[in-house]
């Protein structure tokens, strides 16, 4: 098996290689109700500002959305999906043409525009199960692609979510679409892991995941985590009120430490400045 830190993902029209140090995924959410920064960045001119500073700050890939997932979110038509998205990808493209850019979506309709605005990379949190369009899409593009678990749906996953063994489980659903991503003729480099933090589960199962990630790396793909100011963070610590990104910051060492390869973060600058001082002084194994 490759040594998790000497994987590469093919993207449409590049490859990411991976050193010691984690790349960091910045979160650009340009919706009215994300979790945690919902509405601050709706308003078009303050969502291409805030992605313009996130790749100031070291961002490494921009994740952007236009439709929240938290949990009991509501659903938009894809028709206002793409008013909130591809105005923002054609704004940060041509202000910064090498930037690298996901689009945050399970809608193909919505993905394909943003691949033909300069999109590199799918993320999608149904696996791409949820359009049966979409594996069709990252095949005919190109792209690299991110699946994610999650136990139900926005609207569902966060009632009384139960597993029996939670690694095992999230490591089996990975591991299947997978082979089913390769079985459609998706090429394994071009395929990126995310086991779903906080996308149907417990506090506790969160915890678990995260200290256990290194168990997915036999699965021979990158590994996208995205723990960002995620509410078991402030039930951990016992603050439910603060912004958990001291909480983050902790959570991205641990994840480093494990050789994860990509994370999902809205506090770009501080948490590289941590991943930074962390490889200085050691903490990144070999």
């Amino acid at each position: 098996m490759m040594p998790a830190r000497a994987m590469s993902w093919r993207l449409r029209t590049r490859t990411l290689q991976f050193g010691r140090r984690p790349l960091l995924m910045g979160i650009v959410n340009a919706t009215p109700d994300s979790f945690s920064d919902g509405g601050q960045f709706f308003d078009p001119s303050a969502a291409v500002a805030h992605a313009l500073r996130l790749l100031d700050d070291g961002a490494d890939i921009l994740d952007i959305g236009g439709e929240s997932t938290r949990p009991y979110s509501t659903s938009v038509s894809a028709e206002e999906e793409l008013r909130r998205v591809v105005p923002l990808v054609e704004a940060v493209r041509q202000q910064r043409p090498s930037a690298i850019l996901s689009i945050d979506t399970s809608k193909a309709t919505v993905a394909n525009e943003a691949i033909r605005c300069g999109a590199e990379i799918i993320n999608d949190v149904t696996g791409l199960a949820g359009d049966t369009a979409m594996i069709d899409l990252a095949l005919a593009s190109g792209v690299g692609v991110c699946v994610m678990h999650m136990q139900g749906t926005p609207q569902t996953m966060q009632d009384q979510p139960q597993y029996e063994d939670v690694v095992g489980e999230v490591h089996d659903y990975l591991r299947q679409r997978r082979d089913a991503l390769l079985a459609s003729g998706i090429d394994r480099e071009r395929i990126c892991l995310d086991p779903g933090i906080g996308f149907g589960k417990t506090h506790e199962h969160n915890i678990t995941l995260m200290a256990n990630c290194r168990r997915f790396h036999n699965l021979g793909c990158p590994l996208l985590v995205g723990h960002s100011r995620k509410g078991f963070i402030g039930k951990l610590i016992g603050d439910k009120t603060a912004d958990r990104a001291a909480g983050t910051i902790g959570g991205a060492l641990a994840l480093a430490a494990q050789g994860v390869q990509l994370i999902r973060v809205h506090d770009v600058a501080a948490v590289r400045q941590a991943l930074i001082l962390f490889e200085a002084c050691g903490g990144l194994a070999d």
